[in-house]
């Protein structure tokens, strides 16, 4: 049996430990997870949802366009530079990043050579962070200006490029979102007073921008995030009019098994773990929120609409996407004192 770390205890009859972590380089860490005990079943059902989780809901940053003044088209090859402007675009596909933001980023490079050029020599804002800054780019060969605009979202799963987008001097790239590069679980049986329980043994490796334990805990996050608007569901939602139980020929079914509470316990226990980066906001709201300590949903259904409005540069504008996020994703309505 895995011994219970009363750190990671999210449900008192179900723990999970990390058993063996390292870093392979910059961009890549290792984690091993061990998450028990489960009935017979249910390690593999979870083991499955948390994969897909893994692999599809985690956001992460990634260069989504390039800005070369000058050059015509992506198969171009510029005097004094070793590579094509195709395999600068690789290169730079490759850079790993982690941004704060959601809105697109600007960062730049602009450089003399002749030089080696790596992540190092772009310039970025606050909000993004380069994980690696060895990251090779492109060696300038001759005494000249390599000037390059990069834009920079954050996003999920994967981005074809838009053709569409294509402008001059401007090139659209297919963009990876996934800060996860390979999951592996298995599962192991063992008795206890005759009855057969499970233990699932999970393996993360990401690329460095997020540590496998932070990963494990952004996927449950996404998948409680999920199953949400079913929990938030009002009554009239799942009690059908008598009239429509007759004509699908639906046996009445007993409700004393709803009259649970579901909006208390869904305030007072799953939004106090989902974070407002959940809602999406743009960067002004979402940085005056923290400001005051607001950072899951719990904390913000502390607040009124008249409340969200005193605070500091939280205009109306800002208000109002709040709310909107608030309805859209959890159908939750903000008093208005």
């Amino acid at each position: 049996m895995i011994p219970l770390d009363e750190t990671k205890v999210s449900n008192p009859l179900l723990q999970w430990r990390c058993i063996e972590s390292k870093m392979e380089s910059k961009r890549l860490l290792y984690g091993r997870f061990a998450i028990s005990p489960f009935r017979e079943g249910q390690a593999n059902t979870v083991g499955i949802a948390l994969r897909r989780a893994l692999l599809n809901e985690i956001e992460g940053a990634s260069i989504t366009s390039v800005g070369i003044k000058k050059v015509e088209h992506e198969y171009s090859t510029i005097t004094g530079i070793q590579e094509s402007v195709h395999d600068i675009l690789i290169n730079l596909k490759e850079i790993v990043l982690k941004s704060d933001s959601y809105e697109p980023q600007k960062a730049y490079i602009s450089t003399y050579g002749p030089k080696r050029v790596t992540a190092q020599d772009i310039e970025i804002p606050s909000s993004i962070k380069i994980i690696d800054n060895t990251q090779y780019i492109t060696t300038l060969n001759e005494t000249i200006l390599l000037d390059i605009e990069l834009t920079i979202e954050k996003d999920r799963g994967y981005r074809i490029e838009n053709l569409q987008n294509y402008r001059k001097n401007i090139f659209p790239i297919d963009a990876v979102f996934m800060p996860i590069r390979n999951v592996n679980y298995s599962i192991h049986s063992f008795k206890v007073k005759e009855k057969i329980k499970e233990i699932l043994f999970f393996e993360i490796w990401t690329d460095g921008s997020l540590t496998p334990r932070e990963a494990l805990y952004e996927a449950s996050r996404n998948l409680i995030d999920l199953f949400i608007p079913l929990l938030n569901s009002e009554g009239k939602e799942i009690n059908l009019k008598m009239e429509d139980k007759n004509e699908l020929n639906l046996p009445c079914l007993p409700l004393q098994s709803l009259s649970v509470d579901m909006d208390e316990i869904t305030k007072g226990t799953i939004f106090k773990h989902i974070f407002i980066d959940q809602l999406e906001l743009p960067a002004r709201a979402y940085n005056c929120l923290k400001r005051v300590d607001v950072h899951t949903i719990a904390d913000l259904l502390n607040y009124s609409e008249n409340d969200l409005v005193k605070i500091k540069n939280f205009g109306k504008k800002s208000v109002e996407q709040v709310l909107e996020a608030l309805k859209k994703r959890f159908s939750i309505d903000l008093s208005k004192k």
